[in-house]
């Protein structure tokens, strides 16, 4: 009975303890979570101001802001989840265990553009240079397989010394995984590199792999091997801003699409760019209310584009008179400008526009407005943007240099393009369109659905000057006016074979139309067009020239 008794009181006691011991825990529960989000909350903001109140000065000192900034100016206001801001890398060489900043140098994560889902990383400039480690990297492989998995747009900010040297070859690998992610992911989701600071080494095949590129000036450069390695191995006197600077690649490599000179204006075009994308692959762009009307007469049209096929104009006028409310995104504006490239809306849907520029070379086509526009073309085809193209071409550029360099190859990947798309294709030739030159331009012959053109079209082989010194070069050479003849010779070759109506009368051009009706046709046509359905030959892919 004592045993049974001493038994039962152990057993009280123990009862007794351990309700003490949880009520005293339940007491003391409350202000330790408290606290330990409070600290939470502390080192957040830590991280976000940065490693020192110096570092931030010395970044806008150089015009530069800093990544948080941003970002706060590429989101909808209070949108931007970041992910991963605790995380730290793990290298203990060269005195890089005694330096683990939190984020390790680049802010990841997604929020809101025009009501839309965005991610997006941001090199820091203030932690490491924003040199690329192991960590940083596997935070941005992190982001970008959230991207893919989500389908939304990934926009990488970029402002960094490279790879982290003193991590080796794992900063390499990591660069490694970041170019597989971009060319996965390319045409199935948006991928746009901003750079805003140096970008140099391995860090610049990933801007050149995604699809739109922009810098701003005096602060952006991207280079493979930088002045002092060119210096050495080359002898040549550069500086960062002649070897990669922003108008380097505006307007001789066309790395760049865009170019700014602040970063503020920048990151408006950003916005405006995603708004006329789709999120991706699967969905159509974006449509906005137009309150410009569908069936708007272009009276204006009349007379920007002048008879004779020798005068110039502005292509880019035709454009602004046809879309809605004189609107549209030029790509690539300082390369190539023999060529224009432009997004737009027709009706509020939005549009790639092809034209040839007269202004420059004519409007032919060289190697650079050939790459030019072919990447735009399948672009817009990855995308399901339709395509308008407006022709006004008198052949591709001849002469010794352009063959040498490869005019045939590049040539080649224009015409590759055009018949590799499937979206909704609409050609409208405003004057000449001859030779190889007009079946390259998106032709009935290619694939367009559609083909109109104006009653200044001219579609020949060459010009009637060039054909008739070809055709009858003995008559003319044997007349005793040869002048005279050879006037005779040009006027029938065009009235016979380059009149308005020759095309349409074989089925080669759908319809000659007003001028001014321009807009309205197209709209018309590509509402038609807008469930169109095409498929392609079953394939891995093709083997397109390169």
């Amino acid at each position: 009975m004592e045993t049974a008794a001493l038994d039962e009181l152990a057993a009280e006691l123990l009862a007794e303890t351990i309700a003490e011991a949880e009520q005293a825990a339940g007491a003391a529960a409350t202000p330790d979570l408290r606290a330990a989000t409070a600290d939470l909350n502390a080192l957040r903001e830590l991280v976000c101001a940065g490693p020192d109140e110096q570092a931030t000065v010395r970044q806008h000192e150089r015009g530069k802001l800093t990544v948080r900034e941003r970002l706060e100016l590429l989101f909808d206001e209070g949108t931007f989840t970041e992910v991963e801001t605790l995380r730290r890398h793990r290298a203990n060489a060269f005195g890089l265990e005694r330096r683990r900043p939190h984020g390790d140098g680049v802010v990841t994560g997604w929020g809101l553009v025009h009501g839309r889902t965005v991610f997006a990383f941001g090199h820091d400039f203030r932690v490491f240079g924003g040199a690329l480690g192991e960590a940083h990297a596997q935070k941005i492989h992190k982001l970008m397989d959230l991207a893919a998995a989500a389908g939304a747009p990934l926009i990488g900010l970029c402002d960094g010394a490279g790879a982290r040297i003193q991590e080796g070859v794992t900063a390499l690998a990591g660069y490694g995984g970041i170019f597989e992610r971009n060319v996965r992911m390319s045409g199935v989701v948006p991928q746009i590199s901003v750079i805003l600071g140096p970008c140099a080494g391995g860090a610049a095949y990933s801007p050149a792999l995604t699809d739109f590129t922009f810098m701003v000036r005096g602060n952006a450069q991207m280079f493979i091997t930088g002045p002092d390695v060119v210096r050495a191995v080359t002898g040549e006197q550069v500086t960062h801003e002649s070897l990669g600077g922003a108008d380097v690649h505006a307007r001789t490599s066309g790395v760049s699409a865009f170019i700014h000179d602040d970063e503020g204006s920048c990151f408006e075009d950003v916005r405006y760019l995603l708004s006329l994308l789709p999120s991706n692959n699967a969905e159509l762009p974006p449509e906005a209310q137009c309150d410009d009307p569908a069936d708007r007469r272009a009276e204006a049209l009349l007379d920007l584009v002048p008879t004779g096929p020798n005068q110039a104009y502005d292509v880019r006028a035709v454009i602004r008179e046809v879309v809605d409310h004189e609107q549209f995104l030029e790509i690539h504006e300082h390369w190539a400008p023999n060529i224009v490239c432009a997004l737009a809306r027709l009706d509020g849907r939005v549009v790639g526009i092809v034209g040839n520029q007269p202004l420059v070379l004519a409007g032919a086509l060289d190697i650079h407005a050939s790459e030019k526009s072919a990447r735009f073309v399948q672009l817009c085809d990855a995308f399901n943007i339709p395509l308008v193209t407006l022709v006004d071409v008198p052949g591709f550029l001849p002469g010794a240099q352009q063959e040498s360099d490869g005019i045939i190859r590049h040539g080649a990947k224009l015409l590759y393009a055009y018949c590799n798309a499937t979206v909704p294709r609409v050609q409208v030739i405003l004057r000449k369109a001859y030779g190889g030159a007009y079946i390259v331009m998106d032709s009935r012959s290619i694939g367009a659905d559609l083909s109109f053109a104006w009653p200044t079209n001219e579609i020949a082989v060459m010009g009637a000057e060039g054909a008739a010194n070809v055709i009858f070069r003995k008559e003319i050479a044997n007349s005793p006016d040869p002048q005279a003849v050879r006037a005779r010779r040009i006027e029938e070759y065009r009235s016979e074979l380059m009149n308005p109506f020759y095309a349409a009368e074989r089925g080669l051009v759908d319809d000659v139309i007003d001028p001014a009706d321009t807009r309205r046709v197209l709209i018309r046509s590509l509402a038609m067009l807008r469930n169109k359905h095409a498929d392609l030959p079953e394939r891995k892919h093709g083997n397109q020239p390169v």
